[in-house]
């Protein structure tokens, strides 16, 4: 074998175990969308893809933490998929709308039945309603992946300091500040430009000018008219005088 072809061979061999390397560690449990509103409510999904080639996933557990606790929690149902939300006392209660939180929900566990277990290649996804939001800077939903040969895959790992990703990512959800409700409102109105409004003065002042000078040659024009007529009908008609005798 020439060197240039052992050359390729060896390429294409480290090409392909990088890239083996690299799937897995995509195929990661992720919340959909990354950012939401801090204070508010939103709809979040949690996709869950198969990385295994010979097992199904037969059991997702989401864990809700309870250091910034969410109030409300509402589950969609999942075809083939039992849902089970467990509640946890509060270490410390939290005020929710006036009124004390002592307990919130803290686990959420979806469990495959009959052949709905999601097989390899294929992916579920599991909507959750949570709300009102805290305001920090993230919410971090540690979850767990059980297969159907007993490996449980633990996607708990937060987001690092430095910005690389850990090997078992959480799914973390992403907050922003709510956007200023203070501020003055905007006029609704309809509004003005100064140079505009200043042209359209002109322009009718113009405009009743030229009127006021046609009306004004009219009202001459009819007046002379009229003398015209007038004079015609009552002046007196010369009469020649009459020739006188010579002397």
């Amino acid at each position: 074998m020439s060197l240039l072809k052992r050359s390729g061979v060896i390429g294409a061999t480290v090409a392909a175990f990088t890239l083996a390397l690299a799937v897995p560690a995509s195929a990661h449990v992720t919340v959909n969308p990354g950012t939401a509103t801090q204070g508010g409510y939103a709809k979040v999904t949690f996709r869950v893809p198969n990385e295994m080639d010979t097992a199904n996933t037969t059991k997702v557990e989401v864990n809700l933490p309870t250091d910034t606790p969410l109030a409300s929690v509402s589950l969609k149902p999942v075809a083939g998929w039992t849902v089970v939300a467990e509640k946890a006392k509060l270490a410390t209660p939290v005020e929710v709308h006036g009124a004390p939180l002592t307990e919130a929900v803290n686990k959420i566990t979806w469990t495959a039945t009959g052949d709905a277990a999601i097989k390899p290649g294929q992916f579920q996804e599991f909507d959750v309603s949570v709300g009102p939001l805290p305001e920090t800077g993230q919410v971090v939903f540690k979850a767990l992946q059980t297969y159907s040969d007993g490996t449980i895959v633990r996607w708990i790992d937060e987001p690092t300091t430095d910005g690389t990703e850990p090997e078992k990512p959480a799914p973390v959800l992403k907050l922003t500040p709510a956007a200023a409700t203070d501020a003055p409102a905007a006029a609704t109105g309809p509004t003005v430009d100064a140079s505009a409004a200043d042209d359209e003065g002109d322009g009718n002042g113009t405009g009743f000018g030229i009127a006021g000078i046609v009306l004004g040659l009219a009202g001459l024009v009819l007046g002379l008219l009229a003398y015209r007529r007038s004079g015609a009908t009552t002046a007196p008609v010369a009469t020649p005088a009459a020739p006188t005798k010579a002397e």
